[in-house]
């Protein structure tokens, strides 16, 4: 019995030294595989945020996708309107852009210089070009304005494959029309939607131009401390106070000329109304002597035919 305790007592000795070292060796395997686990589990998580919608990653899409109509003007002074306009329109063309309207006013002795441009420049220039007016001259004011109009084109993107789908399947249909009122509903179908199908196209096109080009109304004028035709000193003075006189004698004399028709048009009809007031006058004052003459003969034979008879003036005097 000693015998057998002492076998199973060395036995389970053995086993558990045994087990101490099964789970030593299991310790080590775990950190030695612990680099491998750790890896993957490292790995997950950069893939769940790069999964996960963040406000970094669609940012940059967003503005990649995003359409806007620029438009602005631009106020600059310059020494020589005329000749800064003409610089103007070279910096334009260097840039791929145009000139879609060009006012040019010269000076003279009343009125200063003036250049009004209307410009299309590519859009993402539109910073450098406004930037590089101030070479020319001074910039006075700038005014910009950004329209979004992302909603809009991507709209008529979806209703241009919509109707383009639509169209293609009609021709199918047309192709293999086997009656003749089949094929004439088809190409009834077929005229009107590409004819809206070209309607959305040129608006499309239409968009997409003002997209690419920004749209820049530049005025150009003279700095009115600079006007021409300021006098600098008294004898400038003295000669324009003399040319301005001058020219107000030469515009009196031109007012003149312009009224003598005038006055002998108010002469006539002044002498018209003055006989016709006479002849209004003169009639009026003819009419009481006349009745008054004709009052007279009538009563004088009476007075006559009275006197003869010898009764009429006596029965007259008699109270």
């Amino acid at each position: 019995m000693r015998k057998l305790a002492v076998v199973m007592v060395g036995v389970l000795g053995l086993l558990f030294l045994a087990g101490c070292g099964d789970d030593g060796s299991g310790s080590q395997a775990d950190r030695a595989s612990s680099p491998t686990i750790s890896g993957p589990a490292s790995a997950v998580a950069p893939g769940f945020r790069e999964g996960a919608p963040s406000k970094e990653g669609p940012a940059p899409s967003d503005s990649a996708n995003r359409k806007e109509v620029i438009t602005g003007s631009v106020d600059v002074t310059a020494d020589d309107p005329i000749g800064a306009a003409a610089t103007v329109t070279e910096q334009v063309r260097a840039m791929d852009g145009r000139i879609d309207s060009r006012t040019e006013q010269p000076g003279t002795d009343d009125r200063t210089p003036r250049a009004v441009l209307s410009v299309r420049v590519p859009a993402d220039k539109t910073d450098a070009f406004i930037t590089g007016l101030g070479g020319i001259g001074t910039v006075t004011e700038v005014s910009t304005n950004r329209d979004d109009v992302t909603m809009q084109w991507e709209d008529l993107d979806a209703r241009i494959r919509a109707l383009q789908a639509s169209v293609d399947r009609l021709r199918a249909l047309i192709a293999g029309a086997t009656n003749t009122a089949d094929l004439i509903a088809a190409e009834e179908a077929l005229s009107s939607r590409q004819g809206e199908l070209d309607s959305l196209t040129a608006q499309k096109r239409s968009l997409d131009d003002q997209v690419a080009l920004s749209t820049l109304t530049i005025t150009l004028t003279a700095d009115e401390k600079k006007a021409p035709g300021d006098p600098d000193n008294f004898w400038d003075g003295i000669v324009a106070g003399w040319n301005s006189l001058v020219d107000w004698l030469r515009d009196a004399v031109v007012f003149a000329g312009k009224a003598v028709p005038w006055l002998g048009f108010l002469a006539v009809l002044g002498g018209v109304l003055w006989v016709i007031v006479r002849l209004v006058r003169g009639r009026g004052k003819g009419a009481p002597p006349a009745a008054a003459k004709t009052t007279g003969t009538q009563q004088n034979p009476k007075k006559e035919k009275s006197g003869a008879d010898g009764t009429g003036d006596d029965q007259t005097e008699q109270p």
